[in-house]
């Protein structure tokens, strides 16, 4: 079922969604399994899987050189949303980059999809990968969400890369997209931000889910300046509990948000990282109250591979 047809059925109550990684190259699935497992008392209608793109290191050789090296440190996307569906008979949402992917690599990754039964995706850009400081796309791929978003449109109308198809079967991919309340690092401004965004919903985005943040209210301003734009589609907010001291600098550095002045109190305050765990649980609660409270259809949480908390989160809401 698409998210856009979960949302209608759910009549206004506010469902639990939330998003893991795939495993460390070598490790089973039993560990996404068992990171599931404790949140699904919790009825979620679907669960995000991200995408991790390939990274390059540098390995010494003979005479001291240096042999550049690529490798992909979590593997297993696609696998791990096929066994969550067979599994738990929940929708997976797979996250499908820009970043080291071709256009053709592109339509083949959504055939795949297609033939799996995954209705739903999430389409991003990616981040630029560690060796270089700005994102590259590759030579004959996307540089913007809006364009993959346009080629996963496309398929949905039986549109493929080679014209000369014959009898094409269209896909039925309800597309995601990616929103920042606080904007994106490399946006000059809010209101640039939300022009994009509108292009991506033009493109053929019909829900969007946001980057994390703390302070509701951002989260309130961004959407009624969206809803002042014309922008109509479901804008599901993305949570996560912090969980050790180090992610206080962490966080805004890697994800260019703010930490409200009394979170970093409380965390700073905190004698272990035990403590800091309940303090991110008790705001993360209180953070999702106030959004169930104004009537927000999903509440999207950022697992990190970790359900612990998520669940004690969970128990207090759903």
């Amino acid at each position: 079922m698409k998210v856009t047809e979960h949302i209608k059925k759910a009549n206004g109550k506010t469902q639990f969604s939330f998003e893991i990684l795939p495993p460390l190259k070598g490790q089973h699935i039993q560990s996404i399994f068992d990171n599931i497992d404790p949140l699904m008392e919790f009825k979620p209608p679907f669960i995000d899987v991200t995408y991790h793109r390939e990274e390059y290191v540098f390995k010494e050789v003979e005479n001291g050189l240096l042999k550049k090296q690529v490798v992909k440190k979590r593997p297993g996307t696609v696998g791990i949303c096929a066994a969550i569906q067979n599994k738990y008979s929940v929708d997976a949402i797979p996250h499908i980059l820009c970043g080291g992917f071709t256009k053709e690599d592109t339509e083949n990754f959504l055939i795949d999809l297609d033939f799996l039964g995954i209705e739903n995706v999430m389409a991003l850009r990616g981040d630029a990968v560690k060796s270089e400081t700005y994102f590259k796309p590759e030579k004959e791929g996307h540089s913007y969400a809006n364009e993959l978003i346009s080629q996963i449109n496309d398929m949905n109308n039986a549109v493929y890369l080679d014209d000369e198809l014959q009898n094409s079967s269209a896909t039925n991919f309800c597309i995601g997209a990616a929103a920042y309340p606080e904007k994106h690092m490399e946006a000059p401004s809010i209101d640039s931000d939300i022009h994009f965004l509108k292009k991506k919903i033009k493109n053929g985005a019909t829900y969007v889910v946001t980057q994390m943040f703390f302070n509701n209210q951002k989260y309130f301003d961004f959407v009624a300046k969206c809803r002042k734009e014309g922008i109509t589609v479901p804008i599901i907010p993305g949570l996560k509990p912090i969980a050790t001291k180090k992610q206080l600098n962490l966080i805004p550095h890697r994800f260019h948000v703010d930490l409200p002045e009394e979170l970093i109190i409380d965390i700073v305050k905190c004698k272990d990282n035990k403590a800091v765990r309940q303090v991110g649980i008790e705001w993360c609660i209180e953070q999702s109250k106030e959004l169930q409270k104004a009537g927000i259809p999903v509440l999207h949480y950022y697992s990190m591979g970790k359900s612990d908390n998520i669940q004690a989160i969970a128990s207090e809401l759903f």
